[in-house]
């Protein structure tokens, strides 16, 4: 294993590399090479389970300078300011490393942290031109390493990627109980979702009922049921696909987010596919079908719904502004429902957290 400030490279799979500077953790580091072109966020992004096992590359030139802060806890024992309680990208990329940030919330440098946490980063690297390759090549697996192309390549060539949700998911059944509960109770099924969705739960009052991604709901008490989001291909989360497909039969709420969107169509009967290069971004103008308005969202997938393919009885509910995919789907009676973004931002804008609201207004019709 080779230590931070030395010389290294981003081997892809079609044999380009982009020679830099390694720093802050351990290579050789492997992953679905992706791109995400927020200014700010970093320190979200990175503890996103989303990106678990990817190489996360920041087109914004300067990454660093404000520092990564002190890891707290709020009242229902959740860190504030991340998404989770650890680093999930596989390594991170960049231009410009700051390595002397200043920002009066800083505890530590984005260096400082990532080493601690044994995760490198790569810098002097010309994004712009990794980014417009990824554009035209499509998304591929790549590896940071400190020797010759050829063994970058085979370094790719044994590398077998295990099932990412099950490594991000919750590992037994937790429950978090609201300052103020309205009386409503709900089940997150937990694909490596990010804090800020369970946050958002807390704060209208929900009682949460957090579960493992594969985890049996029969026996459980509850009113509505949130899908998550989380990495990888969705049909990879068969059993969650049956399990939702159960609760479909019944008229308990569902709410899905990111790859809880995908979850939810796969077991409607629709289809998804891959994009070519993913939407990773804070700043993706998605429009509500039958509206004119148009709302700004932070995005981080990889795959979409097949709009062909939406069964009678479904219809879509919000589109990308930019390529026309879906980003949202919901049933003619609106009881079950999902979005492609996130409405808990973090980062990028929260325009869209009404979205928590009305799935709570779903619970009460409901009997809730």
């Amino acid at each position: 294993m080779k230590q931070q400030h030395e010389q290294g490279m981003l081997v892809l799979e079609d044999g380009s590399c982009y020679p830099g500077t390694i720093h802050g953790g351990y290579v050789p580091a492997a992953g679905e090479v992706v791109f995400a072109t927020g200014m700010t966020g970093y320190a979200q992004s990175l503890t996103d389970p989303s990106y678990e096992g990817q190489i996360l590359v920041a087109t914004y030139p300067l990454i660093g300078n404000y520092g990564v802060p002190r890891l707290r806890r709020d009242s229902y024992g959740l860190p504030e300011l991340f998404e989770s309680s650890r680093i999930h990208a596989a390594a991170l990329v960049v231009n410009e490393l700051c390595e002397a940030p200043s920002h009066h919330a800083s505890a530590m440098s984005l260096v400082t942290w990532m080493e601690a946490e044994r995760v490198p980063i790569l810098s002097g690297i010309d994004t712009r031109a990794l980014t417009r390759q990824l554009r035209s090549r499509g998304t591929m697996r790549g590896v940071i390493i400190t020797g010759s192309v050829d063994e970058g390549l085979a370094l790719l060539n044994e590398e077998k990627p295990e099932h990412p949700v099950a490594s991000v998911s919750c590992r037994g059944v937790e429950t978090y109980e609201p300052a103020a509960w309205t009386g409503a109770q709900v089940v997150l099924v937990d694909c490596g979702a990010k804090l800020n969705i369970l946050r958002n739960l807390l704060a209208r009052g929900l009682r949460v009922i957090r579960v493992p991604w594969d985890h049996d709901l029969e026996g459980l008490v509850f009113d509505g049921v949130v899908l998550s989001n989380g990495p990888g291909d969705p049909k990879q989360c068969s059993r969650t696909i049956a399990e939702v497909r159960r609760l479909l039969r019944g008229d308990r709420p569902v709410f899905g987010i990111c790859l809880g969107n995908q979850i939810l169509a796969l077991a409607a009967g629709a289809d998804t596919w891959k994009l070519p290069y993913g939407h990773r971004s804070q700043n993706q103008p998605c429009i509500e079908t039958g509206t004119s308005r148009c709302f700004i969202t932070s995005q981080n997938h990889g795959y979409a719904v097949r709009e062909h393919s939406l069964p009678h009885g479904w219809q879509v509910w919000f589109r990308n502004a930019n390529d026309g995919t879906i980003e949202g789907i919901r049933s003619e009676d609106g009881r079950f429902s999902a979005v492609q973004f996130h409405p808990e931002g973090c980062p990028g804008p929260r325009d869209t957290e009404f979205l928590f609201d009305r799935f709570v207004q779903t619970l009460k019709e409901a009997g809730a």
